[in-house]
């Protein structure tokens, strides 16, 4: 696993990341886009936006094995995405 980092473009990047992995299964998009009330068009003009990023990782964290894949994915540690979404909320 990479070494956490955890300040302000690193966590944008690893948002950036989870979000592409979020979206890579049509079914997990889906879910992502009924429950967080998103829309397609959210994510392309809005990818990079903290407020946005901080919806997709709540998304994860409140989905435990979708957080276990997408760090698994990301070969990072869940709890880095955590940090984060904590990093990034207002």
């Amino acid at each position: 696993m990479r070494k956490p980092e955890t300040n302000p473009q690193d966590a944008i990047a690893i948002g950036l990341a989870a979000l592409g992995w979020a979206v890579s299964d049509p079914a997990r998009a889906d879910r992502l886009l009924a429950l967080t009330g998103l829309t397609p068009d959210d994510l392309r003009r809005r990818a990079a936006d903290p407020v946005l990023l901080v919806a997709l990782l709540g998304f994860l964290e409140a989905h435990e094995p979708d957080l276990l894949a997408c760090a698994a994915a990301l070969e990072i540690a869940p709890a880095m995405l955590v940090d984060v979404r904590r990093m990034l909320e207002p």
